[in-house]
């Protein structure tokens, strides 16, 4: 059973992490208004006066223009040291597949996923057995794999639903090492950057150094791979300069100074508030400015590490000695964390022709992360480590909402017949004759899960605006069902655009080559 608790909803924004944005609008709004009474009180033909009103009512209508429009989008990430375990046979409960209102992106972190050299090289050929299980699970709730990254033990890997994938744009990822004096991959941390919508964002998962006497190295490690992390984005080319970050991971942070025996009392009494205090991590917070930026909801739920596989006790070894050296059982912590950062205001300042910049694009399109939830799920034993969720709403004012291409298909197609569509390029992008569109049967799991696919106009560029017409000269499946065609971006290395789903008939061919029984005077042959 997920160990839940009523977790306060943790909420912070692009202006404030303080003061509510929607409370401020309306308090400006109420202020203009005051002023435009003002003005119609003493409304004459002065053109003065005239202009006056004018220029009122601009500024509340657009104080109202830009607070309405905002949508939320739900995130539910989850971060798992998976301890190079075999996944389990369900991923279900772990993913809330149940939960209302229904998720839109899903962000998964695993740390020390099997990363043997034969191993390895096999999952570089083929998606590794976690991938596969995640795939299983989301592709038939209507998720598609968007992108992953893997360096040694640690995936990365982004789920999104259909309707939102041709406005997650400019996706890169990178990776950084720090085993072994930064030579190893075993412990480090892999990115994801994106844009949703037109809003930058970027996920990192870390793993950092473990023990509980290297709280100071771990500090280093983050400030490692945030300085060495780059991305070829002339807007965003840090992992800092993203409008959101989320950094997740199993980060090894210890409980620190507290015996077992009170540690263990507390947690057995659900007394987490009283180890607080000696995380490690919270009391880096107070000294390290780089932290302070981030938040992180309240540890109200057990600590993730250590546990004793396929159960819900903490760790039970034996002391043992080996080579001279005494074993002994590591004690709880919360080493598994969600943590996020908005990116601060910029502050004004003045240039040599004492001009005054600052970040304007936050003022008109604020993001707003509220954390809906923050547990473990401690009904998973595969591992020593539990994994942890998180749960948040996104909201924010859409920044893009024309998609780049757009496809369209006339009636049914079927095998039997030649199946053509047209596709349209609508706005400027990095658009190549390598680009092609793949024909997906509903409940797809990736852009590489396609039935078949034809490449775009192959002698040139399409013009914006131009209607091109394409046949797909391969086999068509031979089987009724669902299906849209997806127009992939081999620059943006993902789908851009889908057709409106329709319907492939069944063949005649199929009845001839035993795929379907014969129907006979409404009797199956």
């Amino acid at each position: 059973m997920s160990d839940t608790s009523d977790v306060p909803r943790v909420r912070s924004d692009s202006t404030s992490s303080m003061t509510s944005q929607s409370t401020s609008a309306r308090l400006m709004l109420r202020q203009r208004l005051a002023q435009l009474l003002t003005c119609l009180e003493d409304l004459s033909s002065d053109d003065e006066a005239n202009e006056e009103v004018s220029r009122t009512l601009d500024e509340a209508f657009h104080l109202c223009g830009r607070y309405t429009n905002r949508e939320s989008f739900r995130l539910h990430m989850v971060t798992w040291n998976v301890s190079t375990a075999e996944p389990p046979a369900d991923v279900r409960s772990l993913l809330q597949l149940d939960s209302q209102p229904a998720t839109d992106l899903y962000v998964i972190g695993l740390q020390e996923v099997n990363a043997t050299p034969v191993r390895y090289i096999s999952d570089l050929i083929a998606e590794d057995s976690w991938s596969h299980l995640f795939m299983d699970t989301l592709a038939p709730m209507g998720y598609i794999k968007v992108t992953s990254v893997r360096m040694q033990g640690l995936l990365l890997i982004l789920f999104a639903k259909q309707v939102h994938l041709p406005f997650i744009r400019d996706i890169q990822s990178t990776y950084t090492r720090t085993g072994l004096f930064g030579y190893w991959g075993n412990k480090g941390g892999v990115s994801v950057r994106f844009s949703f919508y037109g809003h930058m964002l970027c996920f990192l998962n870390c793993h950092l150094a473990a023990h509980m006497n290297y709280a100071l190295q771990r500090m280093d490690e983050f400030e490692y791979i945030l300085d060495t992390q780059d991305f070829d984005m002339y807007n965003t080319p840090n992992v800092l300069d993203h409008k959101v970050v989320f950094w997740f991971g199993d980060l090894n942070f210890r409980i620190a100074d507290h015996g077992m025996h009170f540690l263990r009392s507390s947690i057995n009494n659900g007394r987490f508030n009283l180890l607080w205090d000696r995380d490690q991590l919270t009391m880096m917070k107070k000294k390290e400015p780089i932290l302070q930026e981030f938040e992180e909801g309240p540890l109200r739920f057990k600590p993730t590490y250590k546990f004793d596989r396929f159960s819900e006790t903490y760790d039970t070894r034996a002391p043992k000695t080996w080579f001279g050296f005494t074993g002994k059982k590591r004690k709880p912590a919360w080493t598994d964390r969600i943590l996020w950062r908005i990116k601060p205001k910029a502050i004004e300042t003045e240039d040599e022709n004492s001009s005054t910049t600052s970040s304007v694009d936050d003022d008109e399109y604020p993001v707003k992360v509220m954390q809906e939830m923050y547990t473990c799920d401690v009904s998973y034993g595969v591992s020593d480590h539990k994994p942890v969720i998180g749960t948040f709403n996104l909201e924010m004012r859409k920044k893009v909402e024309t998609p780049l291409v757009t496809l369209t298909v006339e009636e049914h197609w079927s095998a039997d017949e030649n199946a053509t569509f047209t596709y349209t390029i609508l706005e400027n992008f990095e658009s190549s004759t390598w680009d092609w569109i793949g024909l997906y049967k509903i409940g797809f799991k990736s852009a590489s899960d396609y039935s078949t696919f034809a490449w775009v106009k192959d002698d040139e560029v399409a013009a914006i605006g131009e209607v091109v017409t394409v046949q797909i000269k391969n086999e068509l499946p031979l089987l009724a069902g669902d299906y849209v065609l997806g127009y992939y971006s081999t620059n943006m290395q993902t789908l851009i655009a889908f057709s409106p789903t329709f319907q492939i008939l069944e063949s005649k061919r199929a009845v001839m080559e035993g795929l379907v029984p014969e129907n006979i005077n409404g009797h199956e042959k």
